[in-house]
């Protein structure tokens, strides 16, 4: 049965392994055109694509030259049509290989690509793929939903680059948390309202009119994750309000000694302990300016983080990112 699209899509696609969804080319090249100068001589690797319809692969061979790329790969699992060209429907696991333009017309051409097949079904955990792996410089993809910690578990073991589409809410999974409290992964230039348009064929779009888009889904709480540098997190969050005088509107916790902000544009810059913050903090964050502590209400390993719920007033408050002002205004 299909189902409707909503703010939910992508945790019932974890639960329900409906993770087939393919990126629309325009929200590729609006991430894509911060990283440009990462891509020179680089050997980059789309391992959850099936290149008929990804445009990852679209976009990386059409600006193959541009980019300056050494070579491209991707791979498709064998419950995919048997390569990019034809329409067979053959159950072999492929992978496709790249290497730039050969007659001049600055297209990827059909006979310019290179078709090899795999031996096992193409995915991103079997020794064949993992080879690949070794041999790619950055890794850029949307990986499945439901496989999300240990396919970037997988990345850090191989010491790749990446840049990769995932759920917002995996920042609060504890395996990615650690990495972004370590400053190994942060999230990118992010995508407009936190909203997507999806190719998937599991659910039914009952966007507005303003936000449909034929043939697509639009889906809630998306995000960029990399360990690529950006620009953007060095750049210091603009902060304007101040605790004293208005404690009131920051109150703490009930079981947890913090102060509660509601919204990241309202932390405040004359406060130097620790302060709760939303999730959606982390694409703000910048390491220079604050430190992150824990979290509350999600798991802990250690004395700033909470597993249990957080509460104010006996009221039940969401999942908390931990952090302190490194910058503190006296």
């Amino acid at each position: 049965m299909v189902k409707k699209a909503s703010n939910k899509v992508l945790q019932k696609a974890n639960k329900e392994k409906n993770d087939e969804f393919y990126t629309q080319l325009s929200d590729i090249e609006k991430e894509l055109r911060h990283y440009r100068a990462n891509f020179k001589d680089k050997v980059v690797f789309c391992n959850c694509d099936d290149p008929r319809v990804s445009n990852f692969f679209h976009y990386f061979s059409y600006n193959f030259e541009s980019l300056g790329l050494r070579k491209l790969i991707a791979t498709c699992y064998k419950n995919q049509n048997m390569d990019l060209f034809t329409q067979n429907t053959s159950e072999k696991a492929i992978y496709l290989e790249y290497t730039g333009d050969k007659n001049g017309d600055k297209i990827p051409n059909p006979e310019e690509i290179g078709i090899i097949h795999l031996k096992g079904d193409g995915d991103f955990r079997s020794a064949e793929c993992i080879e690949l792996l070794k041999s790619a410089d950055i890794v850029v993809t949307n990986p499945p939903f439901s496989l999300f910690r240990e396919y970037v578990a997988q990345l850090i073991e191989y010491d790749k680059k990446f840049l990769i589409v995932g759920n917002q809410n995996s920042i609060t999974y504890k395996e990615i948390f650690k990495l972004i409290k370590d400053n190994r992964l942060w999230l990118g230039y992010g995508f407009t309202r936190n909203m997507a348009h999806f190719v998937n064929k599991h659910y039914v779009d009952y966007a507005s009119d303003a936000d449909h888009k034929d043939g697509m889904i639009r889906v809630s709480g998306v995000a960029w994750f990399t360990n690529i540098e950006t620009k953007k997190r060095h750049e210091d969050l603009i902060l304007f309000k101040k605790y004293q005088g208005n404690e009131s509107e920051y109150p703490k916790y009930d079981n947890f000694d913090a102060i509660n902000v509601d919204k990241t544009k309202d932390i405040p810059m004359d406060y130097e302990g620790p302060m709760g913050v939303p999730i959606t903090f982390i694409e703000k964050y910048n390491p220079d300016q604050f430190e992150i502590l824990g979290n509350l209400g999600s798991y802990a390993p250690d004395g700033y983080s909470l597993s249990s719920a957080i509460y104010i007033g006996g009221r039940k408050i969401f999942k908390r990112i931990l952090i302190r002002n490194k910058k503190y205004d006296h």
